[in-house]
C-alpha cells in the first residue's frame, strides 16, 4: 500500500506558499466554526495526516452534490479540494469505467481497510430487488453495504441521500430511503440540502481530518456548525417579516423593494441550513437573495411538505402560531401600540417637569 501524501506536501507540490497553506488553515478553521485556539491542531493536522481516501458512490439521485462540491471556493478552490481528499472512486469524476473502475474500488476497500470515508450520493431503491439502480451489474442496495462494511464513517449528501428527497416522495413507486435506513452500524453524518453547500460539505470532510471524527450532530444527524439556526434568522429580509411588509405576487412593487417572501411561500421560518450565511458561488447568493422564496430542501419529507408557492409554514410570533396575515396585523398593530405608549410617556413626563417648574416659581 503506498503511503498517502500529507495535505502539505500536496500544496506545496502545487507550488502553493507557506503563507497560503497557513490561510487556508485559518480559513478551514473560520468555516468549522472552530476558536482562534484550534488553529495550531488544525495547522499540525494537515502537516502531518495522510489525505483521506474517499468512495463516492451514486444511487437514485441527479448529480447536484457532486456539481456543488466541484464548485467549493472556500476554504479553497474546488481542485485543491479534490487534492486534498484522496477521492479515489467516483462514478462521475473517474476517468475509469465500468470493470476497471469497480476494480479500483475493491482495492481502495482492501489497501485502507477501516480509514476511508464513504461518501452518499442519492438514495437507495429497495424494490424489485434494488432493479432501479444498479451499478456493475450489481444493486446500488448491495454494493452500499459491501462498500459501507470497513468504511470508517459514511456521508449522506444532499436530500436524496439524507432523508429520500423526490424519489422518496409519494408515491415512491422505487421503495427509495435514506442511507441511514440501509446502514445502521457507522457513524453516519446527513448533510442535507438540494443540492448542499459547497463549503459546508468540503467542511465535514476537513474536520473528519483534522480531528479524526465526524463533527458534533444534530438529532437528525446534521452537523450543527452548519444546520444549527434558521435560515430566517440570518436572512437580509427578516427586517421586513418583522414590520409585516410581505411580497404578494412576484410582479407587485414589494418584490422590486426585496420585502419578505413569506406569503410567497418562503420555508426560511422552520429551515435549518447556513444559506443566509454562507450563501451560493463564492458567496455571492442565495435562493431569497435572488428573489425565490426557500423551499425547505434541507428538511425531512419537503418534497411532500408542498405545495412550494402557496403554503405557509406555521411560525411562532409573540408566543403563539399565526399566519401570515395576522403576522402582519400583529407587527402593524404593535408598532402603533408602541408608539402611542411613547407618546403617553412622553406627555406625563412633560406634565410632571411642568408640575415641578410650577412649585418652583410659587416657591
Amino acid at each position: 500500500m503506498d503511503k498517502q501524501p500529507t495535505y502539505a506536501e500536496i500544496f506545496k507540490s502545487r507550488g502553493v506558499s507557506r503563507r497560503d497553506f497557513l490561510k487556508f488553515c485559518g480559513l478551514t478553521s473560520v468555516t468549522l466554526g472552530l476558536a482562534p485556539s484550534m488553529l495550531p491542531k488544525i495547522v499540525h493536522a494537515m502537516e502531518t495526516n495522510p489525505r483521506t481516501p474517499v468512495i463516492w458512490l451514486h444511487g437514485l439521485e441527479c448529480t447536484c452534490c457532486t456539481e456543488s462540491f466541484i464548485r467549493s471556493s472556500h476554504p479553497i478552490m474546488a481542485d485543491m479540494i479534490l487534492n486534498m481528499i484522496s477521492l479515489d472512486y467516483d462514478e462521475t469524476l473517474s476517468a475509469a469505467a465500468g470493470h476497471q473502475l469497480e476494480a479500483v474500488r475493491r482495492q481502495i476497500m482492501k489497501d485502507y481497510k477501516g480509514k476511508y470515508i464513504l461518501a452518499c450520493e442519492g438514495n437507495v431503491p429497495t424494490k424489485d430487488d434494488g432493479v432501479y439502480c444498479l451499478i456493475g451489474g450489481d444493486s446500488y442496495k448491495n454494493v452500499l453495504k459491501e462498500t459501507a462494511a470497513d468504511a470508517a464513517a459514511v456521508i449522506a449528501w444532499g436530500a436524496c441521500a439524507s432523508f429520500g428527497c423526490v424519489q422518496n416522495a409519494d408515491p415512491n413507486p422505487t421503495g427509495a430511503v435514506p442511507i441511514s435506513e440501509i446502514i445502521t452500524d457507522k457513524p453516519l453524518v446527513n448533510v442535507p440540502g438540494c443540492p448542499p453547500i459547497a463549503e459546508v460539505m468540503s467542511g465535514v470532510i476537513t474536520h473528519y481530518h483534522t480531528f479524526g471524527k465526524l463533527p458534533e450532530l444534530d438529532r437528525m444527524k446534521r452537523p450543527k456548525a452548519f444546520y444549527g439556526t434558521r435560515i430566517h434568522d440570518k436572512c437580509y429580509r427578516r427586517a421586513f417579516f418583522d414590520a409585516g411588509m410581505f411580497v404578494r405576487d412576484f410582479d407587485d412593487e414589494a418584490t422590486r423593494k426585496g420585502w419578505c417572501l413569506y406569503k410567497m411561500g418562503c420555508k426560511g421560518p422552520t429551515t435549518y441550513n447556513s444559506c443566509s450565511k454562507i450563501e451560493w458561488n463564492e458567496g455571492v447568493s442565495f435562493p431569497i437573495g435572488s428573489g425565490h422564496p426557500c423551499i425547505g430542501c434541507a428538511a425531512p419529507g419537503y418534497w411532500d411538505d408542498g405545495p412550494f408557492y402557496t403554503r405557509l409554514a406555521d411560525v411562532s410570533f409573540l408566543g403563539t402560531d399565526m399566519n401570515a396575515d395576522k403576522i402582519g396585523v400583529i407587527a402593524v398593530g404593535a408598532a402603533a401600540a408602541g408608539a402611542a405608549a411613547h407618546a403617553a410617556v412622553t406627555a406625563v413626563k412633560k406634565k410632571k417637569a411642568g408640575d415641578d417648574t410650577d412649585q418652583v416659581d410659587e416657591g
